[in-house]
């Protein structure tokens, strides 16, 4: 029961930090310093990637109609399959998008893992990426959106957006969000455009990674292991859709500016905490 009350807390903070651009990683890490679960190492490394999946369910109930491109029609008594094709060309570039990342993550997961997955390199970058929001907001780039519409992002965009997820997949407390949403501010792009695309760009990007910890891990949980995975994609997929919607609602009137402050702090906090650690 404890460890299912862990559960119900990591899907809670995986549900909030994963679609607010202040890093999951730099959460869960914290969270496993201070509430550690009583499972393997392996399963841990797992359970904080496939989690997401719950995450991932949130975006597309709540963005279902933008998202399948698929449906049927009747044409003289004959029902006849309809294509979206601005919804298709919207996938191809969520596509490109992906591809840097997936370079990295199916080539260099391990390798980057054991070279940056550390609280060093995820309070630097949590720093680094909460200065960027403040200077970009303060900046013109955020005050000059020329796109404001998912269907204006161009080809060359898509790819540069999926430049900055990169540096996420490569940097732990970067923040998926947070990479992507800076990358779209720079070139341009609205916050609401930028944040909508965010969450698209996350599906196919966390399918991946979820599908590759798996297949790593192996199927052969135990019933303890599988109802703590279970309990924290549930939780993380009722909290994901109220988080997304605070921010959706939130960005319509303010800039991303408290995020930045939020990581500046979050960042010396791990800092300090370990440093305390050490001695």
């Amino acid at each position: 029961m404890i460890e299912l009350i862990k559960a119900i807390i990591f899907g809670i903070v995986e549900g909030i930090t994963e679609w607010l651009p202040i890093s999951s990683t730099g959460h869960m890490i914290l969270l496993d310093e201070i509430m550690p679960l009583n499972v393997t190492a392996d399963f841990l490394e797992m359970f904080l990637v496939v989690i997401q999946l719950g995450a991932i369910l949130a975006v597309v109930v709540i963005y279902w109609k933008r998202l399948f491109p698929f449906g049927v029609e009747k044409v003289q008594g004959r029902t006849k399959l309809t294509v979206d094709q601005p919804m298709m060309i919207m996938w191809l570039k969520i596509l490109i998008a992906s591809v840097p990342a997936a370079i990295v993550g199916i080539f260099l997961d391990d390798w980057l893992n054991a070279l940056f997955y550390n609280y060093m390199t995820v309070a630097i970058m949590l720093i680094l990426f909460g200065v960027l929001f403040i200077v970009i907001e303060n900046s013109r780039f955020s005050k000059n959106a020329r796109v404001n519409a998912i269907s204006d992002i161009t080809y060359t965009a898509a790819l540069i957006i999926g430049v900055f997820q990169m540096i996420a997949a490569v940097f732990p407390g970067t923040s998926r969000s947070g990479a992507t949403i800076v990358g779209a501010l720079l070139i341009g792009i609205s916050r609401t455009v930028a944040a909508e695309f965010t969450f698209f760009l996350a599906i196919p990007a966390m399918l991946g990674g979820s599908a590759l910890k798996l297949l790593k891990f192996g199927f052969h949980f135990t019933s303890q292991e599988l109802m703590i995975l279970i309990v924290g994609m549930a939780v993380a997929f009722i909290v994901s859709i109220l988080a997304i919607k605070f921010l959706m609602a939130y960005i319509k009137k303010h800039d991303f500016k408290a995020f930045g402050w939020y990581r500046i702090i979050l960042g010396v906090i791990i800092l300090i905490y370990f440093a305390v650690q050490t001695f």
